[in-house]
């Protein structure tokens, strides 16, 4: 896509709320987004939670069962977005997931698609068609190589078998089992930056190479800028980044993505049960408020409302989120 050049150097940073130029306001919640853990089978270059094998912290029973309560108490809530790390493999992933659907709700799992042929996790694509959730699966691109540079060797082999036998079960062609897939660009390694291309002709081109060379169908691809949190981040850093990339994201900055901002409807909660507008200020440890102080999901369980946060909490980092044509957990946004 086009996009503008990087920094005029000496120019400071606008703080992003200055930016927009009003008071980000919450909307009535619609979306629990819950990450469950930091434990994952894999440990990509990319990752904003820096999850990995190594990594242990995992929701706890207690939290689990407040969490299925809320979901059961909160009929506003539509749906429940699973993360980790890998949330297939942690504590409370199919509890809430059988909770969520008990209560009509849709599951999104975002899969990193490996987890499948992890050892006592076979059986999870099975396990999700039989629930009905939508499945939203990491392939950073169509071509091997450059899967493999952000993800580890073996990893797009992994996927393109995973993808088959999630196509096998009905996924991308049974209207009840959705399929997509997310497109992050590859991280840069100097000042020549890049948003995400046009996410429908990416969509187009992702459709026709997965179609003709491996018969792999799908719904949709979701596009996702990289964001300077996390793995990212340090990247950047280690290569005397960060600034240049703000900058390069502020210049790129679009209005127009402001109202659908994924933060404003949605509630992120951590597996300690801490309560953040989105995922990207729940890594960076930027918790939602009310006058009262931070929230927690036993604070939104006393109150009997999901609906107490006035304001979304903002950084710089959310120029990531409103350049160009916009990113969400939901893809391009405009």
């Amino acid at each position: 896509m086009q996009v503008k050049a990087g920094p005029v150097e000496g120019v400071q940073l606008t703080p992003f709320i200055d930016k927009v130029g009003f008071p980000l306001r919450k909307k009535p919640i619609e979306v629990l987004q819950i990450n469950l853990g930091k434990r994952c089978n894999l440990a990509c270059t990319h990752c904003h939670v820096e999850a990995g094998p190594q990594r242990t912290e995992e929701l706890s029973p207690e939290l689990c069962y407040q969490l299925i309560e809320m979901i059961r108490r909160f009929g506003q809530i539509k749906t429940i977005d699973l993360t980790g790390g890998a949330p297939e493999m942690l504590y409370g992933f199919k509890p809430l997931v059988e909770a969520a659907r008990g209560e009509g709700k849709e599951v999104i799992v975002r899969s990193n698609l490996t987890i499948y042929f992890e050892r006592g996790y076979e059986d999870m694509p099975e396990y999700c068609a039989h629930q009905g959730v939508r499945i939203v699966a990491s392939l950073p691109c169509y071509l091997e190589d450059n899967v493999d540079k952000m993800r580890g060797r073996g990893v797009y082999d992994a996927s393109i078998r995973a993808l088959r036998r999630l196509n096998a079960l009905g996924y991308g062609s049974n209207p009840d089992l959705i399929l997509d897939l997310v497109y992050n660009p590859q991280l840069p390694t100097g000042e020549k930056f890049s948003l995400p291309p046009a996410q429908a002709k990416l969509e187009k081109d992702y459709h026709e190479f997965l179609l003709a060379h491996f018969g792999i169908k799908f719904n949709r691809l979701l596009t996702i800028t990289n964001l300077p949190i996390g793995r990212t981040k340090l990247h950047l850093k280690r290569r005397n980044l960060s600034e240049s990339y703000l900058h390069f994201l502020e210049a790129n900055y679009n209005g127009d993505t402001v109202e659908p901002l994924m933060c404003r409807s949605q509630l992120s909660i951590d597996y300690l049960g801490n309560v953040y507008d989105c995922d990207f200020n729940q890594m960076e440890g930027l918790r939602s408020r009310t006058p009262e102080g931070t929230v927690t999901v036993g604070i939104l369980l006393a109150k009997g409302s999901l609906d107490v946060i006035e304001e979304v909490e903002t950084a710089a980092y959310c120029y990531g989120c409103t350049a160009g044509c916009g990113s969400s957990c939901g893809g391009a946004l405009v």
